[in-house]
């Protein structure tokens, strides 16, 4: 005999549950409403009546800059969900009716902490999965719109290097350049003038000069044409010349991928990020590195502010007082304004390399759950 959903979670859940659900839609209504109008809207209005942006193109960037805002939105949604739904309850006595008859407070955060895992759960899928690819589509868009078609690559120069920790005579390990790849030009599918130095066998160095290039996906290689392969023996003379109309060569992909075109950090989901840092590892400064290294890591960290705001509001709305819709409201503003404030400074210092990258991005959480958790500790005694 099956028993439906409804009747096997508690009336109390399900009662606390019900008044979170409107104040949480509000909150994704207002917020990414405010966040759209601010990031997208203006810009593209601005775009529309200055460059002559066609609306259609205009219409369909904005849709595609939904999702980011409506993500943005989701934890200042928890926050004033709980901190508005808490708040009444607490206004009009329920919750010192409910705790004259056993009910702890812990026990009414229950409701409150399993929406804000849900609304976490959702924020990560939805940065993963959805955000970063709706965002490259939207800037894609919007730059081929204004600029004209041009090609999503790279079209010339393309220059990469690649670094490894050599083991020099003495014994020591020193970081040293072991192979350079570079092309004068590509057209998307080929490139042409390359010159590769290759210095990962020891003792010999091999420059190869060709007209083209082009990459097999299914050996994973590069097929070279019409060039001419030097190997330098350790006293620099020439020790083999040999021309050739094909070679193959198992080289890195890697200076293909320089030619796509970069994603800024809000194209980029962790996965991707995590790839770009291992590709720009050895050839960016400390800067730069530093600060897509904080970048990750408030991306790991941003789901968790849903579960941080379920806590503080709910929390915050047990406590015995008079407090109205609109107060409620307010006092979300303050609080989102005071934890995205810290979030800037500890990032920026993050970057500035005064925190590590780690920290930068969790500190005003961490400062967040230590607060709930005293808050509520208090409310419950």
């Amino acid at each position: 005999m099956q028993v439906s959903l409804t009747k096997t979670i508690p009336v109390l859940d399900r009662y606390l549950i019900q008044q979170l659900i409107l104040p949480f839609l509000f909150g994704i209504g207002a917020f990414s409403s405010i966040g759209l109008s601010v990031g997208a809207v203006f810009e593209l209005v601005r775009e529309v009546a200055e460059s002559g942006l066609p609306v259609t193109i205009a219409l369909k960037v904005f849709f595609l800059r939904m999702p980011e805002f409506i993500v943005l939105a989701f934890p200042m949604s928890t926050l004033l969900a709980t901190l508005m739904t808490y708040s009444r309850l607490s206004s009009d006595s329920e919750i010192i009716a409910l705790r004259s008859v056993g009910v702890s407070v812990y026990r009414l955060m229950i409701p409150a902490l399993v929406m804000s895992f849900l609304v976490t759960g959702m924020t990560f899928a939805l940065n993963e999965l959805l955000v970063p690819a709706a965002n490259y589509e939207a800037s894609t868009t919007l730059k081929r719109a204004l600029e004209g078609e041009k090609p999503p690559f790279r079209q010339k120069n393309i220059l990469y290097t690649d670094y490894d920790d050599v083991k020099q005579p003495n014994g020591e390990k020193r970081e040293v350049l072991v192979r350079l790849f570079y092309a004068e030009q590509f057209n998307g599918e080929e490139m042409r003038g390359l010159t590769v130095i290759d210095r990962t066998r020891a003792n010999i160095s091999q420059i190869i000069s060709a007209e083209s290039a082009t990459w097999n996906p299914q050996l994973n290689k590069w097929d070279f044409y019409n060039g001419i392969s030097y190997i330098i023996a350790p006293d620099a003379s020439y020790n083999n010349v040999v021309r050739f109309e094909h070679k193959v060569l198992n080289l890195p992909k890697a200076p293909l991928k320089l030619t796509q075109r970069s994603r800024d950090y809000g194209e980029m989901n962790i996965a991707q990020s995590l790839e770009y840092l291992e590709r720009i590892q050895k050839t960016s400064d400390d800067d730069k590195l530093r600060e897509l290294k904080v970048r990750i890591q408030q991306k790991v960290s941003f789901p968790f502010v849903c579960l941080m705001f379920g806590i503080v509001g709910a929390t915050l709305g047990t406590k015995p007082q008079q407090t109205g819709q609109a107060t409620s409201f307010g006092i979300s503003i303050l609080i989102i304004f005071g934890y995205y404030l810290l979030a800037f400074i500890t990032g920026a210092m993050g970057q500035v390399g005064i925190f590590s990258p780690f920290m930068a991005a969790w500190i005003p959480n961490f400062l967040g759950f230590g607060i709930g958790g005293w808050l509520l500790f208090r409310s419950a005694n």
